[in-house]
Formats: C-alpha cells, sequence, structure tokens
C-alpha cells in the first residue's frame, strides 16, 4: 500500500510505500528479473529471449494509475490523499553488464526516444503535473538490481525542488525578461573553465553554483520548453555528449 502524506514543517508531499520493501534484492545473473527469459530458464519481467529496449510498470510503485484509498487516516495537521501517478522501470540493453556511458550511440539514441515517447503519453494525462526521468546509482540510494535500467515517475504534483527552480525561473523572467537557465549558460560559455564536452546542439557544464563535487548540467543550446520539443537531430548529439 502507498499514499501521500502531508508534511506540515515542510509543506509538501511525502510518499509512503511500506510494500516496496519486499522487492528483489541484488540478486544473482542467472536470476536477474530484468534480463530476458531463457528457453527452460528463469521467469523475468520480459517473456521473450531478446528485447532492444523495453518499458513496463513497475511491481513495486510507489505511484499507481488506480490508487486504493489510504490505509491510514489524516491527523489533524496531516492530510492523506491516494497516491495517484504512475511508476515505470525503462531496460536499456538486454546484456546483464554494461552502463549506460558504455552502450553505442545509436542505442542511446534509441533510449532517449523512448524517454521522449513516454514523456509525451505520461504527460497528457490531465492530472499529471510533472514527469521525471531518473537512474539511480549504487545501493546506498537505493539500487536493488544490477541490470542496466531507469525509471520514470509521473506524479500528481509538481516536486518541491522542481517548483522552487521554476518559481526562481519566473521571478527571473519578470525581472529581465530573459530565461534563466539560457542565461546562465550564456554566462558559463563567457567563463569557459566549466564547460566539460560540447555538442553542436548540447552542451556539458559544470555550474558556477555547484552543490557537489562532479556535479554535472545537460543543457541544449537553444531555448527549449521541454524534451517534447526534441528532433531527431537533438536526439542524437544528446547521445553524444
Amino acid at each position: 500500500m502507498s499514499e501521500l502524506r502531508w508534511h506540515p514543517f515542510l509543506e509538501q508531499w511525502v510518499i509512503t510505500a511500506t510494500h516496496r520493501q519486499d522487492r528483489t534484492f541484488l540478486p544473482p545473473k542467472d536470476y536477474c528479473p530484468l534480463c530476458p527469459t531463457q528457453p527452460g530458464g528463469f521467469p523475468t519481467e520480459v517473456p521473450k529471449d531478446h528485447y532492444d529496449i523495453v518499458v513496463f510498470e513497475n511491481k513495486f510503485p510507489s505511484l499507481r494509475r488506480n490508487p486504493s484509498e489510504p490505509s491510514v487516516l489524516p491527523t489533524s495537521i496531516s492530510l492523506v490523499e491516494p497516491a495517484y501517478g504512475c511508476c515505470e522501470v525503462v531496460l536499456y540493453s538486454p546484456e546483464h553488464g554494461g552502463t549506460l556511458a558504455t552502450m553505442p550511440l545509436n542505442r542511446i539514441g534509441n533510449l532517449i526516444r523512448v524517454w521522449q515517447d513516454r514523456y509525451e503519453e505520461l504527460g497528457a494525462h490531465s492530472k499529471i503535473k510533472y514527469v521525471f526521468i531518473f537512474e539511480n546509482k549504487g545501493e546506498a540510494v537505493g539500487v536493488t538490481l544490477h541490470h542496466p535500467h531507469g525509471q520514470i515517475y509521473a506524479f500528481s504534483y509538481i516536486p518541491p525542488t522542481v517548483e522552487k527552480e521554476l518559481g526562481a525561473a519566473k521571478r527571473y523572467y519578470e525581472q529581465h525578461q530573459n530565461c534563466l537557465f539560457c542565461a546562465t549558460l550564456a554566462e558559463e560559455y563567457q567563463d569557459g573553465r566549466r564547460i566539460v564536452f560540447e555538442g553542436e546542439r548540447f552542451v556539458a557544464f559544470i555550474p558556477f553554483f555547484a552543490r557537489y563535487p562532479y556535479e554535472v548540467y545537460l543543457a541544449p543550446k537553444k531555448h527549449l520548453a521541454s524534451m517534447a520539443e526534441f528532433t531527431a537531430e537533438d536526439r542524437r548529439d544528446l547521445a553524444l555528449v
């Protein structure tokens, strides 16, 4: 069961999903649920002996398209809501080893096209306010399967950090009539010291205000509102970067 619980101090929603404690934890390769199902072998989440890229709904989702009513009652200061949304798993490759960084460019380009497709489809639902595409790295942040994969969460609300960023961008535009993200990129180009890699359409850089070592931003050179606007050329160049 899962539900949204309101945090009165931070004024934001917290997802509580106790059933996720039952997830498969770091199985050996022969019992990996994300590998293709081999004839006579362990049945996995993919009932075929080969695939390119696969997307399916998480078996242990924090958010659901048809969520149950919360199993707990609200308190006098904390609201409780059904955990509406969607959690999808994206399998990058049928190969158990490797990482996104070691994959050929055409596979990464195809993966970006899959991300774009899921972003558009999930974001088209009226109750979905934000689509988050991500990959966890390392057991410390909750990785339970080594097979190369990522996740997509579709939220019924805008996560607080994103909401704060959008608010800052709106205020900057009102004051300067310019996009905050474009202005940041322009300053990084002017300085030049923190540019990590530059393609024809995208650039990787460490922002002047980086909070962590090796924090890298990927940004389009031209103003784009979202990845829904990516062209085939954009996807190819982003794969390279």
